[in-house]
């Protein structure tokens, strides 16, 4: 019996790729062939999926960058990388395909749809992102990571969650030690692309904390590599351990011994901290389309498991106080660690899995 294929195709983000990478784990394991299609920018996010992805790499093109003539040519190029990817699928024809958004997807679902495969779309925030809302009523269902997502009238939406790497689910419910006088560990994630505001607060608001607390915090912070000296300069002035990255590949290990996260609204950043359970800062990025990282965060607030501190309020000062309402008060902080772990939907992709194979049977 021949395996059958799913194809997926992501934008170059983690918020894209790490759902993609939880259902290429699953997927693979039910016994499917996987194939990603994604970008360059995309390709720098597999070094996690299962070798035995077949990870192809599409030109992406965007409106949103570049100026006249790259912009005249984003047409000519989207409808080249549809016509091309159709040849591909007549050769070798999908089960299913799921798109997860980012331009990158448009050749595998516009030809998808050019071609009437089965097709879905899985959309992690709570605002649909632009190539999602385009093939949203084209397809069987949108798989919805946040609930509600505002969807057009005649999408058939369906909550899921949002899948997590096998790496987030082996810390699913990890204990939580909370703060004390003892070694307390911060994370500070700025996104995929990390965050400059970030940067510039978190670490004088660390080192206005009171004593009691400070003295005993060590921190990870993701910065962009441009910021990564000065904040590295800012903690050590202050006597702050500190270890500066622009990226992190342990942070399901870093986020589970935690006692506090300071993190944008990302839909996987969410997704980690509710699997794992950790109370969290939450500075919902906001030039975001669609304001959609507030959105993300909705839940989690009303939940009691995060403080939202929108960009325009982001101070040392504030930012300071936030954090010793949280590591000066252990019942709060478990508190807010117990409301995470109820928000959370560790089977998010067991659901995903479910749709994918429901919609394979449905058109065989």
């Amino acid at each position: 019996m021949n395996q059958p294929l799913l194809l997926m195709a992501a934008g170059g983000t983690g918020g894209h790729m790490f759902p993609a990478q939880a259902l290429a784990e699953a997927m693979l394991h039910e016994g499917w062939r996987v194939r990603l299609s994604t970008d360059a920018r995309g390709a720098r996010y597999t070094g996690g999926f299962p070798h035995s992805t077949e990870i192809t790499e599409v030109s992406s093109a965007t409106f949103a960058r570049g100026g006249l003539v790259s912009k005249a040519m984003v047409a000519p190029r989207i409808a080249a990388g549809v016509l091309g990817m159709a040849r591909q699928m007549r050769r070798d024809r999908p089960a299913v395909v799921v798109g997860f958004g980012g331009y990158p997807s448009i050749p595998a679902l516009g030809a998808a749809v050019l071609l009437k495969h089965p097709r879905m779309i899985h959309e992690q925030n709570g605002v649909l992102g632009r190539v999602n809302q385009l093939f949203a009523p084209r397809v069987a269902c949108v798989a919805c990571g946040v609930w509600p997502t505002d969807l057009p009238e005649d999408a058939n939406g369906i909550h899921v969650g949002n899948p997590v790497r096998a790496a987030v689910l082996d810390r699913a419910g990890a204990s939580y030690i909370p703060p004390g006088d003892y070694p307390m560990s911060l994370l500070v994630m700025g996104g995929s692309q990390g965050a400059r505001i970030l940067s510039d607060v978190v670490p004088a608001a660390v080192a206005a904390l009171p004593d009691a607390i400070r003295i005993h915090l060590r921190v990870s912070h993701q910065a962009r590599p441009e910021d990564m000296d000065r904040v590295s300069e800012s903690y050590a002035a202050a006597g702050i351990s500190a270890e500066v990255q622009p990226f992190f590949h342990d942070v399901p290990r870093r986020m589970s011994e935690a006692q506090l996260v300071i993190s944008r609204a990302g839909a996987s950043s969410i997704a980690d901290l509710t699997v794992i359970g950790r109370p969290s800062i939450l500075i919902p990025y906001a030039a975001a389309a669609g304001d959609h990282q507030t959105a993300n965060a909705r839940g989690l607030v009303e939940a009691g498991a995060a403080i939202l501190v929108p960009e325009k309020a982001l101070d040392v000062s504030a930012l300071a106080a936030q954090m010793a309402a949280v590591l000066g008060n252990p019942d709060a902080a478990q508190q807010m660690s117990a409301a995470a772990l109820s928000a959370g939907i560790p089977d998010a992709t067991q659901r995903l899995v479910a749709l994918v194979k429901e919609l394979a049977e449905r058109t065989d």
